[in-house]
Order: C-alpha cells, then sequence, then structure tokens
C-alpha cells in the first residue's frame, strides 16, 4: 500500500511539474527579447583537482579543454559542462560564454557582453564588473543572483560585425 501511495504522489508530482515547465515566464515584460547567453556551464571550486577530475570521470564525463598544470580542466557528458577549478575562486560559478557553441566554436551571430550588459542594466541589475560599452575584445561581467550565487558572463571571442 505504501509503495502504491508513493507511486501515486510521484505520478502526480512530476505531472505538475511538467505542466508548470513549458510555460512562459510570466515575469518576463511584454516585448523583452530574451538575452542569447552563449554557452552554459557550471564553473565548480574544487579543492583536489585529481580527485575532480576522477570523480566525474566516473559519471561519464571526459576532459575536452584545459590543463592540470593550469588548475582547471573542463568537462563534458552527452548533455552537460562543467569546469573544475583548484584554487582559482571560493565558490561555484554559473558560466555563460556568448560567442560560443557547446563546443567552444564561435557562433556566426550572438549577443556582444556590451550588449548583454546594457540589457541587464535596463531591467535593473547591477553588474558587480563591467566591462567598457565601447570596446570589441573578448570581455566578461559578473554578476550575483539574489541568493549570493556568482554568475560569470565570459566572452571569449571579439565581439561580432553587425
Amino acid at each position: 500500500m505504501t509503495r502504491y501511495i508513493f507511486t501515486a504522489v510521484t505520478c502526480v508530482a512530476i505531472g505538475f511539474a511538467s505542466a508548470f515547465a513549458m510555460k512562459p515566464s510570466t515575469t518576463q515584460k511584454t516585448g523583452d527579447q530574451p538575452m542569447r547567453l552563449g554557452n552554459f556551464s557550471v564553473s565548480l571550486a574544487v579543492k583536489d583537482l585529481a580527485a575532480s577530475r576522477a570523480f566525474y570521470e566516473k559519471l561519464g564525463f571526459r576532459v575536452v579543454f584545459g590543463k592540470p598544470a593550469q588548475n582547471f580542466l573542463i568537462l563534458q557528458n552527452e548533455t552537460s559542462t562543467i569546469g573544475i577549478f583548484q584554487g582559482m575562486f571560493d565558490k561555484n560559478i554559473l558560466t555563460f560564454n556568448p560567442g560560443w557553441d557547446r563546443n567552444m566554436k564561435t557562433l556566426p551571430d550572438f549577443d556582444d557582453v556590451r550588449e548583454i550588459q546594457r540589457t541587464l542594466q535596463s531591467r535593473d541589475i547591477k553588474p558587480t564588473t563591467t566591462v567598457d560599452a565601447a570596446g570589441t575584445a573578448p570581455a566578461g561581467i559578473t554578476l550575483v543572483d539574489p541568493d549570493g550565487n556568482q554568475i560569470l558572463i565570459d566572452q571569449h571571442v571579439p565581439k561580432p560585425g553587425k
């Protein structure tokens, strides 16, 4: 009986969550365009790069970029990308790379970090670090969400020519 109740509750919870997962945001203003933030990954602050690498490789991740001598590696599995960084920062960071696809290839068209910065500021989001609005070189900005989570918007390619 307990098993059936658990199964029924689980099915209801999954149905409830999926019903809301597909609905558009109700907080986005009409006419606001979504920002194209680029490739997404979670950057993890780790204590032991080798131990973390071994752990994530057991989960099916493989190294796609970085060098242990530089204290960081980028790993991917079928659908996810993570970076593991030893001694580079204190907290985990949500990372977006405008101009890059999942394979770190430059996209033909993307929202430049300076455009993203302007859009954030127009929406009353104050980045903790900013870039020169007139620049064209690779650059990055940081911000913190209401819960203290760090977000890095780190563009590794020049501003696209439009």
